[in-house]
């Protein structure tokens, strides 16, 4: 049995060769990219990332879209200003999602995927009623083009999602696990969430973070292998569940201290895979 491949989440938006090389030169050869809110998600550009994937050998597995707008800086910054929950900015976001899903079947990608926020628990909430009828729509645009869609764990309890999932009723909605999100949002033990929703994963991110030192406060992102998600084990979890595509390293910081943390992460998940 070949080992899990492990590759890296990166941001779009820069140069597509220059972008590319540098990640690849961290010794992966897979991974994610994400698209800023403001790039340029034209025919003429997804042809220019095309051209410098292929010319790289680079493989994409999944295209994360972004919005304008949105700012992880505390938890009800996320609530008013992340994915598709803030009304004002919905019918914009939708027409971004769609644009996206082209853009990612133009590079030849199977899967979009995204933040949509905090799902209201209730699922009569107008809110709730309104995002559910906003996925299903992208939902089928990306089956359209080839695509799953997946939503990023973390924003709500894994039952929630689950219910949500059921509620669009669209088989090529699915999910990309990120433990350390389920920590930072204080939403449950990632282990125990993998288990409840492995049936709907088709991505992960191998991130991780500690605790919320506070009650309505987010949790602080750490290295990998150096926070509360156990690696060990979330790595054992997937083999369980018989999950076999990439493991997309995630560290949201800058500069060359993402350079020291991806390459330590790299040499952490060379041994657990």
């Amino acid at each position: 049995m070949q080992p899990i491949e492990i590759g890296v989440m990166f941001w779009g938006g820069g140069d597509p060769l220059e972008t590319v090389r540098r990640v690849k030169s961290w010794g992966v050869s897979c991974g994610q990219i994400g698209l800023p809110g403001d790039m340029d998600l034209a025919a003429a550009s997804a042809d220019a990332w095309k051209k410098a994937l292929a010319a790289e050998g680079f493989t994409l597995v999944t295209v994360f879209t972004a919005y304008s707008g949105e700012s992880y800086a505390d938890l009800p910054t996320v609530q008013k200003t992340v994915g598709f929950i803030p009304p004002a900015t919905r019918a914009d976001r939708e027409a971004r999602t769609l644009l996206a899903s082209d853009f990612t079947a133009r590079l030849g990608v199977p899967s979009l995927a995204t933040h949509i926020g905090f799902v209201p628990h209730d699922g009569n909430h107008p809110d709730y009623v309104a995002v559910r009828d906003m996925v299903t729509r992208v939902c089928d645009r990306c089956a359209d083009n080839g695509q799953t869609f997946a939503l990023e764990t973390g924003q709500e309890p894994a039952a929630t999602l689950n219910q949500f999932i059921a509620d669009v009723g669209r088989p090529n909605l699915k999910i990309n696990f990120d433990p350390a999100n389920m920590i930072l949002y204080g939403t449950g033990d990632p282990i125990e969430a993998l288990e409840m929703v492995k049936e709907h994963v088709v991505s992960v991110h191998c991130k991780d973070g500690n605790w919320p030192k506070a009650p309505g406060t987010l949790g602080e992102e750490q290295p990998l292998g150096r926070g509360a998600v156990g690696m060990p084990r979330f790595i054992a979890k997937l083999k369980e569940i018989g999950y076999t595509n990439a493991l997309s390293i995630e560290r949201e910081v800058h500069g060359d201290q993402q350079r020291r943390d991806i390459l330590e992460a790299i040499a952490l998940l060379e041994k657990l895979r």
